[in-house]
């Protein structure tokens, strides 16, 4: 595998070896000890899989406090672009963003770190998402930050007339109010 620093501290993009043939292909999407050496000790304890539609867009997303999570997220069929927001306050990055397209056909991955909001936009018919955390789900501490937020301004890659958002989404915190790591 090939691990990628980004411009964020702690965000990686990670490109697995793929081994095709006339059969198909066959790649490793995790390999703890390998994982480690490259970017650090992490237990991941739940998996996720979600399947949206063209626009859709999920995020920005977070938990906070103890229920924290760092995500390992890929994409099985279809593709999306994948965004990563600094939300530490102290950090030099605070407040910027990378955007990654993770695809069927790239098979690369996106390792967020514990202190970021997580989100994606639909770019194909349909796409089934796949993501590991480090922490379980805890609903009481579920957090999201507004997808259109102007002090972030995410250049999302499709108009945002044609995204389908939840009201969860569209009624989340802007950046300014949010409740984040400090």
């Amino acid at each position: 595998m090939k691990f990628e620093k980004t411009k964020l501290d702690g965000v990686y993009i990670i490109e697995p070896r793929v081994f095709e043939d006339a059969r198909g292909y066959f790649f490793e999407a995790f390999k703890k000890n390998e994982f480690e050496e490259n970017i650090g000790e992490v237990d991941f304890v739940q998996d996720n899989e979600s399947k949206s539609s063209y626009g859709v867009l999920r995020g920005l997303h977070y938990q906070k406090g103890d229920s924290a999570q760092a995500k390992l997220v890929r994409v099985i069929k279809g593709c999306v672009v994948d965004v990563a927001v600094d939300i530490r306050r102290s950090s030099p990055t605070f407040g910027e963003y990378v955007m990654v397209e993770l695809s069927e056909e790239n098979k690369r991955q996106l390792y967020i770190p514990r202190g970021f909001a997580h989100g994606f936009l639909v770019l194909s018919d349909e796409a089934v998402f796949t993501y590991k955390v480090d922490n379980v789900y805890a609903p009481q501490s579920e957090a999201s930050i507004r997808y259109d937020d102007k002090d972030i301004a995410i250049e999302w890659p499709i108009s945002m007339d044609k995204v389908i958002v939840s009201d969860k989404d569209r009624n989340a915190s802007t950046l300014s109010d949010a409740e984040l790591f400090d």
